[in-house]
């Protein structure tokens, strides 16, 4: 397996999932969602085996599945447990498939608190993954999306591009610039997101994945 590819953002409810749905197919990956917080109306998890059309994708089990809608750290403070990254690690150690690629889909944005001590960015470097960063256009994304590149750029992590969501002036080749990250997509605004979609968008950045991976 080559290096994991995790999915994360500029904040939360920015369409990681999605995102992580369209890369996935475009791969024909596996996805793991290693900590779920909240869970009411289904976990992130269904929605990806809802979303795909391919048949190689296997979803691994969270690790964290926590009941409150919330950041983890207070998720599992609530349930009286800690997130622990080094048993996230063993988790991923023992995901063995035949598939070439894994998708790591994070929780909220990179600098969600996972305990008292770390945070999604922590959990990146422990699982040396690559990462695809999303952000949604929206009146202050920019500050939001360089913020989080400047996080990577600190940490030494590896940015593969940028997956943009929704449409708004034209936040994304200033963004890209900026960040000195390229863009691999944009996923267009739609009230009809289903299987048919994720293909078609999976379809539009396949080759650029291929070509980056």
């Amino acid at each position: 397996m080559k290096q994991p590819i995790f999915i994360t953002g500029i904040g939360t409810e920015i369409g990681k999932t999605i995102a992580a749905a369209i890369v996935t197919e475009a791969l024909q990956a596996d996805y793991w969602k290693p900590i779920q917080a909240g869970f009411d109306d289904g976990t992130d998890a269904l929605r990806i085996l809802s979303l795909i059309s391919n048949t190689q994708t296997i979803i691994h089990p969270e690790t964290y599945k926590l009941k409150m809608p919330a950041s983890p750290h207070i998720a599992a403070r609530a349930e009286h447990i800690t997130i622990d990254i080094k048993q996230i690690s063993k988790h991923f150690a023992a995901i063995k498939t035949s598939n070439t690629h894994l998708v790591i889909e994070g929780a909220g944005g990179i600098m969600v608190p996972l305990n008292e001590n770390e945070f999604v960015i922590d959990l990146i470097k422990e699982l040396n993954a690559k990462v695809i960063l999303v952000s949604r256009n929206y009146l202050g994304s920019i500050n939001h999306s360089l913020l989080t590149a400047m996080a990577c750029k600190q940490k030494g992590i590896e940015v593969l591009g940028w997956i943009f969501n929704d449409v708004y002036l034209d936040y994304e080749s200033e963004i890209e610039q900026w960040s000195g990250y390229k863009k691999i997509g944009s996923i267009p605004a739609t009230d009809a997101i289903n299987k048919h979609f994720i293909a078609q968008q999976a379809a539009n950045i396949k080759q650029a994945l291929i070509n980056i991976v």
